[in-house]
């Protein structure tokens, strides 16, 4: 028996059963445009009885836009990098907007997946990994397809992008050990080549020396940028009681800090912050868990988030985005029990 296929009703069809033009339907799935509301609903029922659903990539066709942005992540080990995900769905979402994800493996390079990315007609790429060629910005670039870096950048680029004051964020770090009277230091480094790792672990070291600390004091793990790398990497340095465990233990992401402290409770059975201070960077959700109750660096996620999509303006195709601008937001130290506070301040309230 042969079965008819079923046809798809089209925007013609709906033009015509709720007696309006094909561009008012188009108008009436397009949030943000100009229609009066009666003749909007009459769409929307007419759509509703023939069971019409817009064509996202007939519409791209036609307007040479896809309404839709990839995000490419390169560390999904570090929930930082979830939430700031979950934040541009949101915003783009909310604007009619679609989020295409792509992944890189943690520390690897950016240019496979942006060759990836331009299969796709994206109206635009935001990406947080570390390492990208400034050859493929150029290549986006002249294909009509903006770049914008988060939480990054690169040297010698003319890429814009939008980050934390990392450095800075690391000197507060140091400022809240040095005045919790710590005198010797670690610090679990992330990805070598990232910018972002490179910077925190910097203000770090630099607010240290300036406070009279010799670089001997402050000694560097290898953490690459995830839970399990810090805890073996505290594992591995202290476990034969040859190297004395330091005054306070900086990871330059939360996710780090987390591991090492689970690493000097149940390895070394040491108490935090009593025996051990230890900071954080980010403001995970995590973090502000017991028993971690992380101090740490806050990243704006939503102002970052906000900066990001203001420099990709795509609701102006046509305007080239500026080069070379490079946007830094600051942080904020939250205290918790992980570093003792000063005399006088508590955990930061709605931390």
């Amino acid at each position: 028996m042969n079965i008819r296929p079923r046809t798809r009703a089209t925007s013609f069809d709906v033009a015509a059963l709720a007696g309006v033009s094909q561009s008012a339907v188009s108008r009436a799935f397009t949030p943000g445009s100009s229609l009066a509301e009666e003749k909007r609903l009459r769409i929307i029922e007419a759509a509703r009885k023939l069971n019409y659903v817009p064509n996202s990539i007939a519409r791209s066709l036609t307007t040479q836009r896809s309404n839709i942005v990839a995000v490419i992540l390169g560390n999904t080990a570090n929930p930082f990098y979830l939430q700031v995900l979950e934040a541009f769905m949101h915003r783009l979402q909310a604007e009619g907007r679609q989020v295409l994800t792509f992944t890189v493996e943690n520390g690897g390079e950016s240019d496979e997946a942006i060759l990836r990315v331009l299969r796709y007609q994206v109206d635009g790429v935001i990406l947080t990994s570390a390492q990208l060629s400034t050859r493929m910005v150029s290549l986006c670039h002249d294909r009509g397809i903006p770049v914008v870096l988060f939480n990054r950048y690169i040297p010698g680029s003319d890429a814009s992008g939008v980050r934390c004051a990392n450095a800075e964020g690391g000197r507060q770090i140091a400022t809240a050990f040095l005045a919790a009277g710590a005198r010797s230091f670690a610090m679990i480094k992330g990805d070598p080549k990232g910018t972002t790792s490179q910077d925190r672990a910097r203000g770090f070291v630099d607010r240290l020396m300036e406070a009279g600390i010799g670089r001997d004091a402050i000694s560097e793990l290898e953490g690459h940028s995830v839970y399990d790398g810090a805890h073996e990497a505290v594992v591995r340095e202290f476990r034969d009681g040859r190297t004395k465990i330091p005054d306070a233990i900086f990871g330059i992401n939360d996710i780090m800090a987390m591991g090492a402290m689970d690493a000097l409770r149940q390895r070394f059975s040491l108490k935090v912050p009593d025996d051990v201070m230890i900071g954080g960077f980010d403001d995970i959700a995590e973090a502000r868990r017991f028993p971690y109750r992380l101090t740490t660096v806050r990243q704006p996620i939503g102002q970052m988030v906000d900066e990001t999509l203001a420099i990709l303006h795509l609701d102006e195709p046509h305007r080239p985005i500026e080069p070379g601008r490079d946007v830094v937001v600051p942080g904020r130290l939250i205290w918790r029990r992980s570093i003792p506070a000063p005399r006088g301040d508590g955990e930061t309230k709605g931390a």
